[in-house]
């Protein structure tokens, strides 16, 4: 049985700064890509940044030179440092994980609100 636990989520203030972290259990064999979405209410999920087992990302153009996405390997996580925030940002993030052989994981989801 996999898991994905979410933590890191909260309240800051418009230009603050939060790091997001997802971290994968159980019987993993190995982690193709990871990534973090994100959803408010009555609007579609949608991507923020994603990484590759190699390393290569791809941001959302609405968090380019504010977010940067990283993973362990070793420790099967991946990590969303968010800098400069805006109200805009806020939303409830969930983490993503497509894993070898076992397909599509998704996180519980943690919110991250950002007051003006």
């Amino acid at each position: 049985q996999v898991q994905l636990v979410e933590s890191g989520g909260g309240l800051v203030q418009a230009g603050g700064s939060l790091a997001l972290s997802c971290a994968a259990s159980g019987s993993i064999w190995g982690i193709n890509t990871m990534a973090w979405y994100r959803q408010t209410p009555g609007k579609q999920r949608e991507l923020v940044a994603s990484i590759t087992s190699g390393g290569s990302t791809v941001y959302a153009d609405s968090v380019k030179d504010r977010f940067t996405i990283s993973r362990d390997n070793a420790k099967n996580t991946v990590y969303l440092q968010m800098s400069s925030l805006t109200p805009e940002d806020t939303a409830v993030y969930y983490c993503y994980f497509r894993m070898n052989l076992l397909g599509d994981y998704w996180g519980q989801g943690t919110r991250v609100t950002v007051s003006s």
